[in-house]
């Protein structure tokens, strides 16, 4: 399908989900799903300008406007927000509202689920109430607004002004109705914002009334007629008014504080009443949100972040086979792509063949996808409901690589390939290696190593350093350059001086992954002592089994001559070895905050030093907090937990510094 093709068949497909979604109150696909279809048009309209078209959704605001309602035209247009899925996406953001040289602060609030709607009050009383349509049209449900309790009918101020906001369905509202419905034999609701959607349109008010809607007020409209010069204040000012606004806004001036907000809710806001799917960040002040300006149908200085999916609905297009580093016969999902915790998935893994069939996942399934540890995707299960004829999987006989026999141990779930000059082991291992996992070398990722291994320059991970003899071969390479090989070059000689545990664990010996490099990077400063281990040795160690210690042990035999080609080259780390300590043997501590004399790395390592482990996340298994200056949801979250917060002072009395 060519890129104008392909634009056509998004544009069709967005607008019908437009539709289901916006009139129907009735969506066939997920959120994120919209999402995803609705990115992958941007990037080709924005590649092929000349085949967008008119009736595109990214240019219009909103949807089409229900016939069954009275139409309503916006006196200031409703206009849409554009969404960022990740940090990097917000710092982008930040960067250009910063580049205006304008000094300003942000409010963050919650991003409710639910239809936006405008009131409208004369001389304090409510005369009008919109939906917002497509932007520039709303529907008049002006008497079903009336049955909305949080809506005030009369305002505590005799006052013209029109109020934005949210309409929304609490959850323990919906959960009543849900059972109720479902006693009665009737469809359930698929969600709030549904329910709150299909409640709000009905043309009987009664039944509005009997679904108990809730509203918060988020704005007005001509802030300035009323002496307003911000957000923040305009928030007070609705309470005042007799509105309910969502009480966890907040007023940022650094991006740190946004990001910390972020960070909180994303944990927090499961333990609300109602459904937020993100964030909406604002520049606060109102003459500085007029010079950031607008596009066509959207302000420059506002953004929704969306919170990571934790689950989401795509399609599985096929299932591909990769070799590991180690063998293994990996089979993996190639998905329609969907974006899942603020990145775009196109590949996901399937594990191995027992997890295929135990889950009857084949090719064309609608498949549930999630991010395992927020890092590899993978399949979780099967939409059956919107199965259509598939194939059952059947497990490939031989290696995707070189076509050797593969082989499945008794007491293993995964498959292997025997052959030891297979070539995709070999070429796993050096984009291992290279990986920020292993020695982090940056400008050296899966395609370049993949481009160089097959031109010949890498047939071993010791080749990574005999790049800089090729360097007049590499610059010629389309899309290489001398600028970008010159920066390769110097990450390649830079990862020379990575510590003997990361160097450890970008070998890839089998079970040794960072945790037990470092563990083992305690007891062994360099290569030459860790060879001289035998398997009494290394399973004395805590953490250390029989397995590891096996395999350590048996991969030291076969690749000796390797260690001592890497040392030739530059890479034979040496650490100093310090005294364990058991202090916090079993306790774990997270880090929050700048520290007064110390560095995150400097805390880590003594902690680390003195027996304990460190984490990035706050839980109950959590022991410790260590809170610096400007500490923030980390620190919150560990005080509604209940868990231990100490400084650097309280760390050095611990360990009897």
């Amino acid at each position: 399908m060519n890129p104008k093709e392909k634009i056509m068949e998004l544009v069709e497909r967005l607008n019908h989900y437009s539709y289901e979604y916006h009139v129907m109150d009735n969506p066939s696909i997920s959120d994120v799903e919209y999402d995803s279809l609705m990115r992958e048009l941007e990037a080709l309209e924005k590649q092929y300008p000349e085949y967008v078209l008119k009736n595109s959704p990214t240019q219009r605001v909103g949807d089409v406007v229900s016939e069954k309602l009275e139409k309503i035209i916006h006196e200031k247009p409703m206009l849409s927000l554009n969404n960022a899925f990740n940090k990097e996406e917000l710092e982008d953001y930040h960067e250009k509202n910063v580049r205006t040289g304008l000094v300003f602060e942000y409010v963050c609030e919650l991003k409710i689920d639910g239809i936006s709607l405008a009131l409208k009050y004369e001389d304090g009383f409510l005369v009008q109430a919109a939906t917002r349509g497509n932007g520039e049209v709303g529907e008049d449900i002006t008497a079903n607004a009336r049955n909305i309790n949080s809506i005030p009918k009369v305002l505590k101020k005799r006052l013209n002004i029109e109020v934005r906001g949210e309409v929304y369905m609490r959850r323990d509202v919906f959960n009543r109705h849900n059972d109720l419905r479902t006693k009665a034999g009737e469809e359930p609701f698929k969600n709030p914002r549904n329910a709150a959607g299909g409640s709000l349109r009905q043309l009987d008010p009664t039944i509005t009334a009997k679904r108990e809607l809730d509203f918060f007020a988020y704005t007005i409209i001509n802030p300035e007629q009323y002496g307003f010069i911000s957000q923040y204040q305009i928030l007070r000012f609705l309470e005042e008014l007799g509105f309910e606004v969502n009480p966890n806004y907040t007023l940022c001036k650094q991006i740190e504080e946004v990001f910390d907000y972020l960070e909180y809710w994303q944990d927090f806001r499961q333990t609300l009443n109602y459904e937020t799917d993100g964030v909406v960040i604002k520049v606060n002040n109102f003459e500085m949100q007029e010079e950031i300006g607008y596009t066509i149908k959207s302000p420059k200085w506002a953004i929704a972040y969306k919170f990571p999916a934790e689950e989401v609905e795509t399609r599985l297009l096929d299932i591909t086979f990769s070799v590991g580093r180690t063998g293994t016969i990996n089979p993996n999902a190639v998905l329609e792509p969907v974006m899942i915790a603020g990145s775009l998935v196109q590949r996901a893994t399937l594990n191995n063949e027992e997890f295929i069939k135990e889950r009857d996942i084949r090719i064309g399934d609608y498949v549930v996808v999630r991010k395992a540890g927020e890092i590899i995707p993978e399949v979780v299960r099967v939409n059956f409901d919107r199965r259509k004829k598939t194939e059952v999987f059947r497990m490939i006989e031989e290696c995707p690589a070189c076509g050797s026999k593969i082989f499945r141990n008794e007491n293993e779930a995964a498959y292997y390939c025997q052959n030891p000059d297979c070539e995709g082991i070999k070429l796993a291992g050096i984009i291992y290696f290279a990986s920020s996992s292993g020695m982090d070398i940056e400008g050296l990722g899966e395609k370049v190593v993949d481009e160089f291994f097959r031109r010949g320059y890498l047939k071993s991970i010791a080749d990574i350093y005999r790049l800089q003899e090729k360097k007049d071969e590499l610059i010629q390479i389309e899309g290489m350059g001398e600028k970008s090989i010159s920066n390769l070059l110097n990450a390649i000689e830079k990862s020379k001086d990575n510590p003997f545990s990361k160097v450890l664990t970008s070998l890839g010996i089998r079970l040794v992954g960072a945790k037990v490099s470092k563990t083992l990077s305690r007891y062994f400063s360099s290569f030459s002592e860790l060879m001289k281990a035998n398997l009494e040795d290394l399973t004395s160690i805590k953490d250390i089994g029989l397995v590891t210690a096996t395999n350590i042990v048996n991969y030291f035999e076969k690749n000796s001559s390797l260690i001592q080609e890497l040392k030739l080259l530059g890479i034979d780390p040496h650490e100093e070895k310090k005294e364990i300590k058991n202090v916090f043997s079993g306790k774990t501590f997270v880090l929050t905050g700048k520290l007064p004399t110390l560095t995150r790395e400097e805390a880590t390592r003594l902690i680390e030093e003195n027996g304990g482990n460190t984490s990035s996340s706050v839980s109950k298994k959590t022991d410790y907090i260590l809170a610096g200056e400007d500490a923030g949801s980390k620190l919150r979250k560990a005080q509604d937990l209940n868990i231990e917060i100490i400084n650097e002072e309280d760390l050095r009395k611990l360990i009897g510094e």
